[in-house]
């Protein structure tokens, strides 16, 4: 494995500053690390410029930045939706009248990361595993998260509108297009998509929304496109709209 000794070195000062309360000098930190002075603090521009580091000029020291709490808050807030939506998903697998992959998504940009999943036997295997990050626009769990946000939103997400991108040359190639499915979505309550990420595969998908109305997730249902018929992707879709409606019960505590 190649090492890079200026990445590992600002690691370890992220990780020093994490185990004090206080700010911190960085004499102490280039002490305390055994590194030379002057590439603490050339390591330490760096890492303020990106927001991992603040500096307290009255202390003459340092702490830990923003972006370390938004990492931070950011993980604790998908535990806390995979603990919630992990059991309506399990049912929903069980429940379903075809093989599924059920997951749990949650929009980063835009983009959608995996969050949470569960499958049932012989269910599909899907690109859509816990961590991966896929175009939301193009994902049944992205675009179902897309429905609920305001259309101001969405195109902010989107300021190449006529340069969408596409997987497989199929999907919503401009903003246009992509407003006609979410459009769809919200009138039926669940989106969908057809092998667009992965051809033979469709999926469907509904949000769960916190107490303002945001869409804090999406729950999704995966499965073989040859062994589902209109109807029965109708009746998986009222199924993740269900269990979106419960979820959003549960955060929204109504």
């Amino acid at each position: 494995m190649a090492d890079v000794p200026a990445a590992r070195a600002a690691l370890r000062i992220v990780t020093h500053l994490a185990h004090h309360s206080d700010p911190v000098p960085a004499s102490a930190i280039a002490r305390d690390l055994g590194l030379p002075r002057s590439s603490v603090y050339q390591l330490i521009r760096v890492l303020q410029e990106e927001g991992y580091v603040v500096h307290y000029p009255e202390l003459r020291a340092y702490g830990l930045g923003q972006v370390v709490a938004e990492i931070g808050s950011s993980v604790l807030q998908a535990s806390r939706l995979a603990r919630l939506a992990t059991p309506l998903i399990e049912r929903l697998v069980a429940e379903a009248p075809v093989p599924t992959v059920a997951q749990l998504a949650v929009l980063s940009g835009a983009d959608v990361t995996y969050v949470g999943q569960a499958s049932a036997p012989r269910a599909p295997t899907t690109v859509a595993r816990i961590g991966v990050r896929l175009p939301a626009h193009l994902t049944a769990t992205g675009r179902a998260l897309l429905a609920a946000l305001p259309a101001a939103q969405v195109r902010a997400l989107y300021p190449h509108r006529d340069a969408l991108i596409t997987r497989h040359g199929i999907g919503p190639a401009t903003l246009g297009e992509l407003d006609a499915i979410l459009r769809e979505a919200r009138e039926r309550g669940w989106a969908g998509e057809h092998g667009e990420i992965t051809p033979d595969y469709a999926s469907v998908a509904a949000a769960g929304l916190d107490r303002s109305g945001y869409p804090s997730v999406g729950l999704g249902l995966t499965y073989r496109s040859a062994a589902t018929d209109a109807a029965t992707e109708a009746t998986l879709g009222r199924a993740v709209q269900a269990a979106a409606d419960a979820l959003t019960a549960r955060l929204s505590g109504r």
